[in-house]
């Protein structure tokens, strides 16, 4: 052991020997000291002992390892000969593969184009509510990238004659069924080729999205023609069908319903519709009311004798009295004329209002028309002309509040016409029959000379 590692021994046991110092006297203290020397000595031997064992070991796994990696160097040198080997002959079975393939390459882009191009005619089809797999196939063909096997050739061609068959059959299948509520159930459908399916109640529509058959809550006329179809032994039937497949159908859900129509009209719409109802209630008042009047004096006509207080030409003739005097003729026109004039007013009660909003109507429709196209420019100026859906509601609100107008103002004219022709008519009656009163009277009075 160096005389280094001594020193440092001693220098660390001094703290302890001078604590021990206090109760030794010198001669203990030198054999401790030097039997503690001793006892470190040893053990410092026995670990440089062991380290020099433990060196020899490390040599050999350094050994041993360097083994390794030259053998692991060994290896990839010969993987790397081996994967240029086969990339080169890899190479060459391309370069042959593509002059055996020949004109294959070309069938197989024929066969992928027409596959996409199938999938893309059958993706709204109502057929693949039956074959749901076959849209999958031809996708699935449509993007391979590998060269399609004669069972893909194959099982291509079938789907295009099952479609084919399938397009002429009129078939009734177990089908699963989207009811207008939600609801799903399996439901016997009549499946009429590809152009229209029938549910037990209903008119079916493919949906593409969802994969499945549903049941539009708007249905078009004809489901009676339907059940007699299936109910008929005759050789020929007729039935219903959309030529185009479903859109017609497809449109008919977006078709606005009155109801719909009424509220693109806004404020405005509904004040025309308001004043329209007001008016017709009117007119209807007043054709009952003079139909009423008319009977009346169709009544008293019969009997002029007896005048009634029910009408108003009892009330004309009332005013001459039991016995009239017949030579003032003077004063007996002039009550007549007064009797009337009482009874004009009742008969033409209305016609001015119902007039007033004729002509009201169609201004409120103008004034509907100009704040509509302001919401369209407005929505122009915000948005750009590029999207006409942002102008539908402008547009919408013009075209309904012009129509509602209309719609109020002509029937409300003829009404008046037609008022005002009744009234005429009965105030031209009591006319006639005074003027037939005063002619009786003047030809029973006594001749002055």
């Amino acid at each position: 052991m160096s005389r280094r590692v001594v020193a440092v021994l001693a220098l660390s046991l001094l703290p302890a020997l001078a604590a021990v110092a206090e109760t030794l006297n010198p001669d203990q203290l030198l054999q401790r000291i030097r039997s503690e020397r001793a006892a470190e000595v040893s053990a410092m031997q026995e670990r440089e002992q062991a380290f020099l064992a433990k060196r020899s070991e490390q040599a050999q796994l350094l050994a041993a390892a360097r083994s390794a990696l030259n053998t692991q160097k060994a290896e990839s040198e010969r993987l790397k000969a081996e994967f240029d080997r086969q990339e080169a002959e890899l190479a060459e079975q391309e370069k042959l593969l593509a002059q055996r393939v020949g004109h294959l390459g070309e069938l197989f882009g024929v066969v992928r184009q027409s596959a996409g191009d199938v999938a893309g005619q059958w993706q709204d089809s109502l057929l693949n509510a039956q074959y749901p797999e076959r849209l999958k196939r031809l996708k699935a063909l449509a993007e391979s990238r590998s060269l399609p096997s004669a069972e893909d050739l194959d099982g291509y061609w079938m789907l295009l004659l099952e479609d084919l068959a399938a397009s002429g059959r009129i078939e009734r299948l177990q089908l699963p069924v989207v009811n207008a509520d939600g609801s799903r159930q399996e439901q016997q459908v009549l499946r009429v080729g590809a152009f229209a399916v029938y549910g037990e109640d209903a008119f079916l529509r493919y949906d593409a999205d969802a994969g499945q058959l549903v049941a539009p809550p708007r249905q078009p006329s004809g489901l009676g023609q339907v059940k007699d179809y299936l109910s008929s032994r005759d050789a020929l039937a007729t039935l219903p069908i959309d030529p185009s497949r479903g859109s017609l159908l497809a449109q008919l859900q977006q078709q606005p319903t009155l109801w719909d129509r009424l509220q693109q009209g806004g404020l405005v719409g509904w004040v025309i519709v308001v004043l329209g109802a007001f008016g017709l209630l009117l007119a209807l008042w007043r054709m009952v009311y003079l139909g009423r009047v008319g009977s009346g004096v169709k009544a008293q006509m019969h009997d002029l004798s007896a005048p009634r207080d029910d009408n108003p030409l009892g009330r004309v003739i009332g005013v001459l009295g039991a016995k009239p005097q017949l030579a003032d003729l003077e004063t007996l026109e002039l009550k007549l004329d007064e009797a009337i004039l009482q009874e004009t007013p009742p008969l033409e009660k209305g016609q001015g209002l119902l007039k007033l909003l004729a002509a009201v109507a169609p201004l409120l429709g103008l004034l509907g028309t100009v704040t509509g196209m302001i919401v369209t420019f407005q929505a122009i100026t915000q948005s750009g002309g590029g999207d006409s859906r942002l102008m539908a509601d402008g547009i919408s609100q013009a075209l309904v509040t012009t129509v509602l107008g209309l719609v109020v103002a002509i029937p409300l004219l003829f009404l008046h016409s037609l008022l005002a022709s009744r009234s005429k008519g009965l105030i031209q009656v009591l006319e006639q029959q005074s003027a037939g009163l005063i002619a009786l009277h003047l030809s029973g009075a006594p001749r002055r000379d």
